[in-house]
């Protein structure tokens, strides 16, 4: 078996900046659509498929920087791939669905749209072969965008535990970061309990609210 993230793809920091200066400053932030390499996550489920050796990406989230390929683990004759991730198979929203800032970093840094928009964009276009590629999901709904921010910081903590000798993100950090989430996640709590194959509900302590 073999778990990827969603995040394993992230675009480099070199690469994400470049479109913070050809689209948008906002767009140099990882996470949300349109800052994965999809068709480097379609190339590596197809080999995992096709039980190939396969090297898989990792991402050094306080480098913000995809580690080198020499770095990358190698899965041979795999016969379960479980790809996580927090949007897949969400649905791109409206256009009029867009027009109000849902938050303060859209509504300050994005007063006209232009971010958000292209995030939109690449959700709706960008990933659909990504999801062509997923034989099952499983939805698993915690109880509301606004335990977010303090399952975020946990996993921040977590982080910088396992590094102490270098430095992750701040708490106030942390709940800036999340509101470049937060309208897909939002979004995801919406429309996937129709889309998934299964949804459990979570309670705020993550433990499992429903018999499978």
């Amino acid at each position: 078996m073999v778990a990827l993230s969603i995040d394993d793809f992230y675009l480099g920091h070199a690469e994400r900046e470049a479109l913070g200066r050809r689209i948008h400053p906002l767009c140099a932030t990882r996470g949300p659509p349109g800052t994965h390499e999809v068709s480097l996550a379609c190339d590596v489920l197809d080999a995992l498929r096709a039980r190939q050796p396969t090297a898989l990406p990792r991402f050094d989230k306080i480098a913000d920087d995809r580690l080198p390929r020499t770095d990358w683990p190698v899965a041979r004759g795999t016969d379960l791939t479980i790809l996580e991730g927090w949007f897949l198979e969400v649905p791109a929203e409206t256009l009029d669905a867009l027009a109000a800032p849902l938050n303060a970093l859209e509504r300050d840094e994005d007063p006209d749209g232009t971010w958000r928009r292209w995030v939109n964009r690449s959700l709706g276009d960008d990933y659909t072969g990504l999801w062509e590629r997923l034989d099952r999901m499983l939805f698993l709904q915690g109880p509301g965008f606004d335990i977010v921010p303090t399952w975020r910081w946990q996993q921040e903590q977590s982080l910088q535990a396992a590094n102490p000798g270098r430095q992750a993100m701040t708490q106030p950090q942390v709940e800036r970061f999340v509101q470049f989430f937060e309208r897909v996640s939002r979004q995801a709590m919406r429309t996937l309990p129709g889309i998934a194959d299964h949804t459990l509900r979570l309670d705020a302590q993550r433990r499992v609210l429903d018999a499978w």
